[in-house]
């Protein structure tokens, strides 16, 4: 069996060293073996992906479906096949069977991604505003999802090393206020005000959904935190940077923030906040996976001026 496996996907998999490289050699494999458990016809390799291979199915009863096979060890606490399972399609897409030991799930095949609609980006805004409020559900406890104090911790640790790493690729004032952001943003966890959140919800991971309404996107490729709710607005906060850098990219972040604010009835404080962290350690990421993180750092230095 043949698979086309995107770019980014054979990058992020050769960045994990002998286990990615394993995993690519293993694949064809995987994929057959798991089509014929599971009675599945299979089509086209999906794009868009960056955590593993998507690749179209259709069930035995000609139900469209999509595979998907995460990289292994990158989801080590299943937080993505948790969320899936907590979602029941309310925000997040069905889930029809799943295979802890190979980091296998078969969802629901939704329709065009956010992004490839052509929309202005309040539009995309409001759409995934819309989509988080119905899939942020509280929990009783963190249920084994990292919580926000541990997210905080993580990202903190991950951009003092990643700094260092690159030989400092920005300033360190950009530095120092996103680890100061991290240190409140974990001080400030409060497991009676986190609920179960996406994570990574962006204009790619925003699928349209049969019907109207609050409900016609649905979420795939969920982290599943155990997290304050403005943690997710930090994700939109992180996208859309040529906009930002069109004009002052100070204003009209702030301006964003307030509007994410205003769309969700959240405090802006803590999206700004969470926004600055996601946008230092994603570029810092972007620019280790051999990607232009240059546009999402150089915002987070106008950002980290405030």
């Amino acid at each position: 069996m043949t698979l086309d496996i995107p770019d980014i996907v054979r990058r992020r998999a050769v960045s994990r060293g002998p286990a990615g490289e394993a995993w690519l050699t293993a694949l064809p494999g995987l994929v057959r073996d798991l089509a014929e458990e599971w009675d599945l016809e299979l089509g086209a390799t999906l794009t868009g992906g960056t955590e593993g291979l998507v690749v179209a199915a259709s069930l035995a009863d000609g139900l469209p479906a999509v595979l998907k096979l995460n990289f292994p060890g990158a989801d080590p606490s299943l937080g993505e096949l948790r969320a899936l399972r907590a979602g029941g399609g309310r925000g997040y897409a069905q889930l029809y069977r799943h295979d802890e030991a190979r980091e296998a799930v078969l969802l629901e095949r939704l329709g065009p991604q956010l992004h490839e609609l052509g929309w202005p980006l309040d539009a995309q805004l409001q759409a995934i505003c819309a989509t988080l409020k119905l899939a942020w559900r509280p929990l009783a406890d963190s249920d084994g999802f990292i919580d926000g104090a541990g997210k905080a911790k993580a990202l903190a640790e991950y951009i003092e090393t990643a700094w260092r790493d690159l030989d400092h690729p920005c300033p360190e004032r950009t530095i120092a206020a996103a680890l100061a952001f991290a240190e409140a943003r974990g001080r400030a966890f409060d497991p009676e005000l986190a609920v179960l959140a996406h994570g990574d919800a962006h204009a790619w991971n925003t699928l349209q959904a049969p019907g109207d309404g609050p409900e016609r996107f649905r979420f795939v490729d969920p982290d599943g935190l155990f997290i304050e709710p403005a943690y997710d607005l930090a994700i939109p906060m992180r996208e859309w940077s040529q906009p930002l850098l069109a004009g002052d990219p100070l204003a009209l972040g702030q301006a964003r923030c307030q509007r994410l604010a205003e769309l969700t009835g959240l405090d802006p404080e803590p999206i700004w906040q969470w926004g600055l962290i996601e946008r230092t350690s994603t570029g810092l990421a972007c620019l280790q996976l051999g990607l232009d993180g240059g546009e999402m750092l150089a915002v987070a230095n106008a950002w980290a001026g405030a």
